[in-house]
């Protein structure tokens, strides 16, 4: 019987602390791994926040002695005795996928009389972040608990039968929240699809309908330049009466992002640009006019258009992106955002896509009447803002 319990069980149940049901508290090997050899050497990074055990990633041990003394056996649990302040303690079920041994920065428990799934669950409950919270040591940016702590962890015990009845009930219930992440992540992607789709059905002319009172896009493109000569394209067959096709370079332009000293402004970079943190001042880079735009050139994000700031300067990792003012310039961008997959290119020996600009200069641009571009816009607007509302709310 203890005093100052954690909280109040059913009569039938007992606390107890985990020494008391456990054979041992071993740590684990501290043997460098390769990666090759006789058996898979779990580390920290193959437990998972949800109290199973990744099994990609892994590394490998060959030394006989550390195979016969760190073997895992099913229904062993893996405690993580090192890690961040958030993730340490996190505690994984070892359920004999493939042989295994393990690393010094976890702890194998070996429960006796208790239902190891029971204790799993009860080691990835709410009761028990708090408690590795509260018992932790931390060190510069690290954090632990050690097996003398661990042993001395509150565990609530139920009948054993109970105890199964938890699991086959948390089971259940996990099943169920997977069936609905699964739903929602399938939700997310017929969203993006459904995006994809209505920006295809408008550079084709089918988004919406055609106004014969719409002056045509070859006037337009007079304008725009007086020398080109329209060609017809196989991609975009069938395109409506009063449309043209035309290269990008001829509606907008690329300018290289300069280093240069001396300039103290805002650093765009994408996270400033998206609106997620503050402005970083920097002293090189390419002082920017206010409402230019720009198409980021490096990184994953190869291709995408941001409206800057009203000052800000651009370094070398974008391209400003001028768009001729006889077009409309969200139609513009939306005919970019479709091409943005395929203006990436790994560069060889980098694995850091930039932007093509000669894929980019040669992209077939379907050309509506000036009017038809702004309705196509006012429609992509409207379907996008439903579309949006539904992803915010899932």
């Amino acid at each position: 019987h203890y005093e100052n319990v954690p909280f109040e069980v059913p009569s039938s149940w007992v606390w107890c602390r985990l020494e008391d049901i456990v054979c041992e508290l071993k740590y684990g090997t501290s043997e460098k791994s390769s990666s090759v050899g006789k058996i898979a050497v779990l580390r920290m990074g193959n437990i998972t926040n949800v109290g199973t055990i990744d099994y990609s990633n892994l590394v490998y041990s060959s030394n006989d002695e550390d195979i016969e003394q760190y073997s895992l056996e099913k229904d062993d649990l893996l405690f993580n005795r090192t890690n961040s302040s958030e993730w340490v303690g996190k505690t994984a079920i070892y359920k004999e996928e493939q042989p295994a041994i393990y690393a010094g920065y976890l702890i194998r428990i070996r429960p006796l009389l208790i239902s190891s799934d029971y204790l799993n669950t009860v080691m990835n409950s709410g009761y028990y972040r708090d408690w590795c919270y509260d018992v932790k040591t931390d060190a510069v940016n690290q954090s632990n608990i050690n097996a003398q702590k661990l042993s001395q962890l509150m565990i609530p015990i139920p009948p054993l039968k109970e105890q199964g009845r938890i699991v086959a009930e948390m089971d259940k219930w996990i099943s169920l929240i997977d069936i609905v992440k699964n739903g929602k992540d399938d939700l997310l992607t017929i969203i993006k699809q459904a995006k994809s789709k209505i920006l295809n059905l408008a550079i084709r002319g089918k988004l919406v309908p055609q106004d014969p009172n719409d002056e045509p896009a070859i006037e337009l493109l007079k304008r725009i330049n007086p020398d080109f000569t329209p060609c017809d394209n196989e991609h975009y067959q069938n395109l409506p009466k009063g449309w043209c096709i035309v290269p990008m370079q001829m509606l907008c332009s690329l300018t290289d992002g300069e280093k240069q000293s001396g300039i103290e402004r805002i650093n765009l970079d994408v996270k400033y640009l998206r609106g997620e943190r503050d402005a970083k001042m920097l002293s090189t880079g390419k002082y920017i006019t206010e409402n230019s735009l720009l198409i980021l050139v490096d990184g994953e994000n190869s291709g995408e258009v941001f409206q800057t700031p009203t000052e800000g300067y651009q370094g070398s990792t974008f391209k400003q992106l001028s768009i001729n003012n006889n077009m409309n310039t969200d139609y513009m961008l939306q005919v970019i955002n479709l091409h943005r997959k395929t203006l990436r290119e790994n560069k060889v020996g980098s694995a850091i896509p930039h932007l093509n600009k000669k894929l980019f200069r040669a992209i077939e641009v379907p050309m509506p009447p000036y009017d038809e571009q702004h309705r196509i816009i006012n429609v992509i607007n409207v379907a996008y803002k439903h579309l949006d509302a539904i992803m915010e709310n899932l």
